[in-house]
């Protein structure tokens, strides 16, 4: 037994000595750690209060000031090319309220009888019942003596709301009653609702319009005796043009709407607050990042004044390509035109027109507008349709017969000089096609010059390596609607352009590869463009086959009192890409659009010929839906021209779009609307620009 125990005796020492080991092995590790946390936060504290002593005292005292920023900062001013001023902005006097902790509805109520002392409003606003509101909160008691035993009764027994009670009050505040408040009572009355209209954490404005210097200055001076009152200045975006171009200018919030619900999480991504003023359409939506100011950052010291740390600053001023007193003018011609157009017979279903005049070289926009005439109580309106230009498209009919000649040159299914007689094809199952007239023998030029169809089918007929035979049928290669989009393309044509404008429209394409659509798509009789693409496929050809991105800023300035002085970068002009087509297939097409603007072309009468223009007029078949159920039942005919000049040096385009001039009622008579526009606009630019 002894010899057993002793056995257990040595393994229980055994035991013991490990125990020792390894809480001295995790004793030491323990230090280790220790030590190695007490380094890193020594490292870490002479870090902090050696090395980067002075940023974070600077970081402690900007966190124990009171620091505030303004709502808004005056944004950027816009100027025309010639360096106009077209938006500005003038400052607002703003008297306004936000709610502070602690503050009672028997205070709002003395406070808004002291601003009733120190400002006028038009009290007449104020509904009779927000008016039998504020008498219930101003007589408390009178007016618990309007509700009835049985009425607390059936309070307590919960068949009434609080709800309930306080508008049974206001229902039986009497006409006497209300007669016996005055101008001061209802003015308090009207100031106390605008101070709790909506959110009672939101700035809530007072007053914003005609701000007198006294009323400004009573308010300022008082803003200790009436809490959560105070004052700023403000801004608004004045016009001096008017509406001149002003929708493509583009619209800017309010403080009291802030960032737009749809634009929220636009603008909350780039750092904005709820309550910014931001631009919300168009150039101002565009070049918000250069428009918007820098806000001014106030501190606010213990006897409740503001001390300016950073006085912010007014946004980027830019400069736009248009020249607004060009703009001004084809706006009015437009508006004179459209209403004009209405005069002559079947134009039912015309009611808008289009103009663009631009720099074939540059992409400048010169001059953009779209004007729609409504008939009201008799009477025709005009509103502006300028976003159209972007937004709308329309079958272009023949204009677009040029890039059709690059397609023949191109695939080598139209040769130059090549001769082919107009006669109208038949092809089996469809309706026969002609051109406006039977043509005789034509050749690639007199083709553009009289516009023809036939000349047309027949190269679209090669492209698709068809054969065709009188009333038989026709099979082409469905890629050959491939080869036309795709050299299109080039010219501008369905693809966007690439305008400084936050929306832009593609077009129509059809998924079609019937053979009578290629032919329809040869004419423009099939795909639809808008009349920004138009105006960039008559580019591409005037300055020798260069797709140039269009667009209407032409400059940045940094803001100054000195108006345009310091300039920051101007917009280089934009290659896209460049056709992909000899030139001396480009001249031939140029060639037939200045055979299209003399002595027996279509377009002679267009543009006034001392001005040596070259371009090309169109006419479509276009459809329409008359009755708003989404489904087109009704065929329009419509204009477009696009034309250049001088023919051999372009330094301006022209392209004026009317769709829908002709709807067949008595005659077969076409109103000249096109034709007219063009004659106004292009004389008008050419005054301007001598």
């Amino acid at each position: 037994m002894k010899k057993k125990y002793k056995k257990i005796y040595n393994i229980s020492s055994i035991k013991n000595k490990d125990i020792k080991e390894v809480i001295e092995k995790r004793y030491n590790i323990l230090i280790g750690i220790i030590l190695i946390i007490m380094t890193v936060l020594g490292i870490n504290l002479f870090v902090v209060q050696i090395l980067n002593h002075e940023f974070y005292v600077s970081k402690v005292e900007q966190l124990s000031k009171n620091i505030v920023t303004s709502t808004s900062t005056p944004r950027g001013r816009i100027y025309d090319r010639n360096g106009k001023l077209i938006v500005d902005n003038e400052a607002v006097k703003v008297i306004y309220y936000k709610k502070p902790n602690g503050v009672t509805t028997k205070d709002e109520i003395n406070i808004a009888y002291k601003v009733a002392d120190m400002i006028t409003l038009d009290y007449n606003k104020l509904k009779e019942k927000e008016l039998r509101r504020f008498w219930v909160l101003n007589n408390k008691d009178k007016a618990k003596e309007k509700i009835m035993l049985e009425e607390w009764q059936l309070l307590e027994e919960r068949k009434l709301t609080s709800n309930d009670i306080e508008e049974l009050k206001i229902e039986r505040v009497t006409e006497e009653e209300l007669e016996q408040l005055d101008q001061k009572d209802r003015l308090a009355a009207y100031v106390y609702y605008l101070m709790n209209i909506g959110y009672s954490y939101d700035e809530k404005v007072i007053k914003k319009e005609n701000v007198t210097e006294k009323e400004y200055a009573l308010i300022a001076e008082n803003i200790n005796n009436i809490k959560g009152f105070d004052v700023r200045l403000d801004w608004k975006r004045i016009y001096p043009y008017g509406d001149v171009f002003k929708t493509i200018l583009g619209n800017v919030s309010t403080n009291e709407s802030g960032i737009p619900y749809e634009l929220k999480d636009y603008y909350l991504n780039l750092g904005y607050e709820l309550n910014d003023r931001v631009g919300t359409s168009y150039l101002e939506y565009q070049y918000e990042s250069l428009l918007k100011g820098e806000k001014t950052v106030y501190q606010i010291l213990d006897d409740g004044t503001r001390k300016i740390i950073d006085p912010g600053s007014r946004g980027k001023d830019i400069v736009l390509t248009i020249d607004i007193e060009l703009q001004k003018e084809i706006e009015k011609i437009l508006t004179e035109e459209v209403v004009n157009g209405k005069k002559y017979a079947n134009t039912k279903y015309y009611n808008r027109s289009f103009v663009i005049i631009s720099d074939p070289n540059t992409g400048e926009i010169l001059a953009m507008a779209g004007k729609q005439v409504v008939e009201k109580n008799g009477k025709y309106q005009v509103y502006d349709y300028t976003p159209g230009i972007v937004t709308t498209p329309v079958t272009p009919g023949s204009i677009v017969k040029g890039a059709s000649h690059a397609v023949g040159y191109k695939t080598g299914a139209l040769k130059i000089g090549e001769r082919r007689n107009d006669n109208c094809i038949k092809i089996a199952s469809t309706p026969i096609k002609c051109s406006w007239t039977n043509l005789g023998i034509v050749d690639d030029i007199t083709a553009l010059k009289y516009s023809s169809n036939v000349f047309q089918f027949h190269t679209a007929i090669n492209v698709g390596g068809g054969v065709y035979r009188y009333n038989e049928q026709l099979n082409i290669n469905p890629k050959a609607f491939d080869i036309y989009r795709d050299i299109f393309k080039e010219f501008g044509l369905g693809v966007k352009t690439g305008i400084d404008l936050p929306i832009e429209s593609l077009g129509y394409t059809s998924d079609s590869t019937l053979p009578g659509h290629l032919l329809d798509f040869s004419i423009g009789q099939f795909d639809t463009y808008t009349p920004i693409q138009l105006t960039q496929y008559i580019n591409t050809i005037a300055n020798g086959g260069y797709r140039i991105k269009p667009h209407l800023l032409k400059a940045v300035y940094n803001p100054t009192k000195d108006g345009l002085t310091d300039i920051l970068y101007e917009v280089e002009t934009t290659v896209l890409n460049k056709v992909d087509l000899e030139d001396k297939y480009l001249d031939r097409i140029k060639l037939g659009f200045r055979a299209n603007m003399v002595s027996g072309g279509l377009g002679v009468d267009f543009i006034d010929s001392k001005y040596n223009a070259a371009g090309k007029t169109g006419t479509s078949e276009s459809f329409i839906d008359t009755d708003g159920d989404g489904m087109v039942d009704t065929e329009t005919m419509s204009n477009t021209f696009g034309a250049y000049a001088p023919y051999d040096n372009p330094k301006v385009s022209f392209v004026i779009i009317s769709p829908d001039i002709f709807y067949k009622e008595t005659s077969n008579a076409r109103a000249p609307i096109n034709r007219i526009i063009s004659k106004r606009i292009s004389q008008k630019y050419f005054e301007i620009y001598k």
